[in-house]
């Protein structure tokens, strides 16, 4: 009977314990109303809609259990003008604070759809908010580790490609589109002959009627098993198989089967539940591109910062993750670009001996003169460097343009500059200067 009744009081006391954990988020919010009735507001409608009473429903408990609580709130400035339009601004001054929130671990249980939708719901529609973004979020141990997590990460995806030491230095196949699979497997034959150690598709191509993704695979994976036969090295592959979710699976086993190494999808097409339903089944590396990013975040007064985005997705599973590159192509600047891949690299506690940190993608536009700053403001060589025109523009030919992009990470490992590394390395040197003379 003891036994029993200490069974019991362990079970109580976890479940107990488990009531108590919570998650935390942190907002930046704008409203022309008082900052702490909206936040009020803003909790309540997020959970369990304090102000309204069931019948019998004479005490707090409920919201007690399941309520989202106001943690702290830090007024910031003030605007004259609302950032978002809205059809009640409540006269005056829009003022501006950074709130934040917690949720009982029990409201989502092991669902990141909910999590999703609990973070950023009905509440980025609220008439009295002119502005509202997610900027940080905060999980318990014991959420992370319920999660799918990288399968590979970075460990994983060093091990697949025997790259150490360095960043794996990638291409996009060019052109994006249009290229019969019989073509793609000729763009890679080059690109694997020149020294490349990771290729992907495009994410505007998947499993098109011009090129089948079966097909694809069947023309790539013997021109990358042959020339792996005469190097000693695989290059990596990521097969773009975003699609419908059964589609989806079907591909995966089609590289898996090819003996490919990596897939690809487009996370905010297939979603999280596709993602992390993928990833339970995946027996290979996710590389994740996060085309239509910018939607979530362009806004500085609506969506969310790539913190709480980049940590959502790694916990659905992905093993790689686009941050974005310094080459000037896209929207974001130094500073938030270099910002992102340090937060891939951040762990989320998901406890001793599980790493769940996802390896940061560099794209759009990076070239040789980029790869100093990369390192130096990522603080690591655990990345992946793609590059379109900065491999393929070289003025002497493919197998000089890996052999150069090589070189300008050599350089910024060593703290070297490039002009006084390329005095020993021609292909370097060819780069730097434009010209076309043969390198040997």
């Amino acid at each position: 009977m003891a036994t029993r009744h200490s069974s019991f009081t362990t079970i109580r006391i976890l479940q107990a314990l488990h009531m108590t954990e919570r998650f935390r988020a942190w907002y930046l919010l704008e409203t022309s109303h008082d900052v702490g009735l909206v936040a009020e507001i803003l909790a309540g409608e997020q959970s369990t809609a304090k102000g309204v009473r069931l019948p019998g429903d004479t005490g707090d408990e409920i919201h007690e259990r399941y309520g989202a609580r106001i943690e702290s709130i830090e007024l910031l400035d003030e605007s004259a003008r609302p950032s978002l339009p809205s059809r009640e601004q409540g006269g005056g001054v829009c003022r501006r604070a950074e709130v934040c929130l917690s949720w009982p671990v029990h409201n989502v249980g092991a669902s990141l759809p909910i999590l999703w939708v609990t973070l950023l719901g009905n509440q980025v529609g609220m008439r009295q908010l002119s502005g509202i973004r997610l900027r940080r979020l905060e999980l318990p141990a014991s959420f992370v580790r319920s999660c799918p997590l990288p399968q590979f990460g970075i460990h994983g995806t060093r091990r697949l490609t025997g790259v150490y030491g360095r960043p794996l230095i990638g291409c996009i196949v060019k052109p994006n589109i249009g290229l019969t699979p019989e073509q793609t497997a000729g763009a890679v034959r080059e690109l694997a002959a020149s020294g490349i150690d990771f290729i992907k598709d495009d994410e505007l191509i998947a499993s098109p009627p011009y090129s089948p993704l079966a097909a694809r695979v069947a023309a790539v994976m013997p021109v990358i098993d042959e020339i792996a036969q005469g190097t000693g090295r695989k290059v990596m592959y990521a097969f773009n198989i975003t699609d419908e979710y059964d589609q989806m699976l079907r591909h995966h086993d089609t590289v898996l089967a090819a003996g490919g190494t990596c897939v690809m999808v487009d996370i905010n097409g297939v979603g999280l539940s596709g993602l992390a339903s993928l990833r339970r089944h995946c027996q290979l590396p996710i590389h994740g591109h996060r085309a239509g990013w910018a939607m979530f975040t362009r806004s500085p007064a609506l969506g969310m910062d790539f913190q709480p985005y980049q940590a959502i997705h790694r916990l659905a599973g992905v093993d790689h993750l686009h941050v974005s590159g310094l080459g000037g192509k896209f929207w974001e600047d130094f500073d938030t670009v270099l910002s992102s891949a340090r937060h891939c690299l951040t762990p989320l506690s998901s406890g001793p001996g599980r790493d769940d940190r996802a390896m940061p993608v560099f794209s759009g536009g990076s070239t040789i003169h980029q790869a100093a700053p990369t390192f130096h403001g990522a603080g690591t060589a655990d990345l992946i460097y793609t590059c379109g025109t900065g491999i393929m523009g070289h003025p002497v030919d493919l197998a000089s343009g890996c052999r150069s992009m090589r070189q300008a990470w050599e350089a910024a490992l060593q703290g070297i500059p490039l002009r006084h590394y390329a005095k020993t390395h021609p292909e370097l040197a060819a780069a730097l200067s434009g010209r076309r003379d043969p390198v040997h």
